[in-house]
């Protein structure tokens, strides 16, 4: 799940008895709101309880599982989700499942308290990780092997540890981002996150992807510049004089907040926007790229089908819209 692929990913989940239904959710619904947004199955997922019983989550509502939990050789991802009481629920024939199936896969995540039975399996040995800030102390006391680091998710290798459910949900969106592209985490962050800041009464609606989730003023200011400009893109110079930095400082404070240069998220919202008007419009694709900013059809047509990797064309005919 680290690498651009084309073909659809599957993953497992490995879910515990007493866990949020929040903390599943977080982990299959951007997964679920990416198949929406691109128009065709780019995640699959499979749930397992250790005993084949349906999970009973800790508001009451049971999630139905495929079966009980019984590796073979796998080599998909494996998630262990797990929110309460992870030690009542972890038998060691559990553990030597999760040891011997560690040898196939091609990734593992303990999510949230899954991390503590990652550990307690010696599958974090000698990598960093993290913990819900409630557990962390006692994690790191529990497991001087393990490095430990105050991050929302870590990523290491084929290990990923999560800290709590809206850390996981930062997750999904980093590993959607790293499968495909910005533009699609960034639709899907759009669906879920947005951090509130009053601005002359207005609601600012500022998407976050991955870890980065406490944005800078100047650059929420900048982000906001961008979604009022879609149609009339800024230079870099004249969004930079907006919000009063230098246009290279602006550069650098997205690079640290957003992890990517102003211009790819200023593109990445056009073209989302273009990718609606495509999909729930029966406007034509010249209208559409000068409402989002492309100076010519030809111009539109070759930045979407880089990004989506089709043509506008072909979306609205694999969706069943035509003109």
């Amino acid at each position: 799940m680290l690498a651009p692929r084309e073909d659809s990913q599957h993953l497992d989940l490995l879910i515990l008895p007493e866990t949020n239904l929040i903390l599943v959710a977080s982990v299959v619904e951007p997964l679920r709101a990416a198949n929406r947004i691109a128009g065709r199955t780019l995640y699959t997922w499979r749930f397992f309880s250790p005993d084949g019983k349906p999970i009973e989550t800790r508001s009451g509502i049971p999630i139905p599982v495929s079966g009980a939990f019984r590796p073979q050789k796998e080599t998909e991802p494996l998630f262990v989700l797990s929110s309460y009481n992870w030690q009542a629920h972890t038998s060691s024939h559990l553990r030597m499942q999760l040891s011997q199936t560690a040898r196939h896969r091609t990734l593992m995540a303990g999510i949230e308290a899954g991390s503590w039975i990652l550990a307690e399996t010696s599958l974090l040995d000698n990598v960093r990780a993290t913990n819900h800030w409630e557990d962390f102390e006692d994690f790191a006391a529990a497991y001087p092997q393990i490095t430990m680091v105050r991050e929302r998710f870590v990523i290491d290798g084929k290990r990923i540890t999560t800290g709590g459910s809206l850390p996981t949900l930062d997750l999904m969106l980093e590993l959607i981002r790293r499968q495909h592209s910005y533009s699609l985490a960034l639709e899907v962050s759009r669906l879920f996150i947005y951090e509130q800041e009053r601005t002359r009464g207005d609601l600012l609606q500022v998407p976050v992807i991955g870890n980065m989730r406490i944005l800078d003023a100047r650059v929420g200011a900048a982000v906001k510049l961008m979604e009022e400009t879609v149609e009339v893109p800024l230079t870099l110079a004249r969004l930079a004089r907006r919000v009063g930095v230098g246009a290279r400082h602006l550069q650098d404070l997205f690079q640290e907040t957003m992890g990517v240069a102003p211009h790819q998220h200023y593109l990445a919202l056009r073209l989302n926007a273009a990718r609606r008007k495509v999909i729930e419009t029966r406007a034509d694709f010249a209208e559409i790229a000068a409402i989002t900013g492309f100076n010519s059809s030809s111009a539109f047509s070759r930045s979407y089908r880089a990004h989506y990797r089709e043509s506008p064309s072909e979306t609205r005919k694999r969706l069943k819209f035509t003109v």
